[in-house]
């Protein structure tokens, strides 16, 4: 069957976005899998569907794959690009539209600049909703990986995080790490894990590994956990400039009970059609 899609990316974090309104899609893993490869599919860490809401509070619905076939519950960076296509795609004309995720609600917003900006909601510490396993909520937890011990900042942005602060991030081993923390058996559904390096109390650069994709050049609700571990842990102010290998992102966090926003580009590559 053909299938139309759109190539997508935020940051270099690359998405295939199919429009599941206007054609049906019923895609299995091993087909969401050779949709991702980049060399005998298209190519990308995610792949984006957007369909019709659900909820009568929502005005479509937003589901994400990583590249290994299995749907995941956020994705900030694909958030901007799903706004981006729906509003290019004439499926809106609002600016600001109410998006139905497996984690709930979000709210991007087209900026005049061509930027978008994405309410992600709030985050979430207790260790059960990550989740996480410990006997309490702290800030940071001590985990043993081999003969090692790493200190890990671990929250939920709708989807599983923990972030390390290291000295570079250039130096820092994010694909010995970050697979042994992905995998971990603390880690019920696995986790996504940033490493963060601050440079002052309004700048971080970072890098992610994350679950189900591996190292990406951004991530957004990376980015957006990063930021949160900076400031509960008293290392930042409440905005952020966070500098990825694909280029930055605007972080805002007023702290305790309040959503996280985040704002920057997502940017259309190319359309076509493929056979599967």
């Amino acid at each position: 069957m053909r299938y139309r899609f759109t190539k997508m990316h935020g940051l270099g974090n690359d998405f295939v976005v199919f429009d599941g309104i206007s054609q049906s899609l019923a895609f299995t893993p091993a087909q969401l899998r050779f949709l991702a490869d980049r060399h005998f599919g298209i190519g990308c860490d995610q792949i984006l569907l957007v369909e019709r809401a659900t909820r009568p509070e929502a005005d479509f619905r937003y589901r994400i794959f990583n590249a290994d076939g299995q749907e995941v519950e956020q994705c900030g960076n694909g958030a901007r690009c799903f706004a981006r296509f729906v509003h290019d795609h004439g499926l809106t004309r609002n600016r600001e539209i109410r998006v139905e995720t497996a984690a709930g609600l979000i709210f991007p917003r087209l900026e005049n600049d061509l930027e978008v900006t994405v309410d992600m909601g709030r985050p979430r510490f207790a260790p059960a909703e990550v989740p996480f396993l410990a006997e309490h909520e702290a800030v940071t937890y001590p985990l043993t990986i081999g003969d090692r011990v790493v200190e890990l900042g671990v929250l939920s942005m709708g989807n599983p995080h923990a972030v390390m602060v290291v000295a570079s991030v250039d130096q820092a081993d994010v694909g010995g790490l970050g697979p042994l923390i992905e995998a971990h058996p603390r880690f019920p559904q696995r986790v996504n894990v940033g490493f963060m390096e601050v440079g002052a109390r309004d700048r971080i650069r970072l890098r992610v590994y994350e679950r189900g994709a591996g190292e990406t050049l951004a991530c957004g609700t990376g980015a957006c956990a990063a930021v949160v571990s900076g400031i509960r842990r008293g290392l930042l102010d409440a905005e952020v400039c966070v500098e990825t290998r694909g280029g930055s992102l605007r972080i805002r966090w007023a702290g305790a009970g309040e959503p996280v926003r985040m704002t920057g580009p997502a940017v259309s590559v190319f359309e076509g059609e493929i056979d599967l």
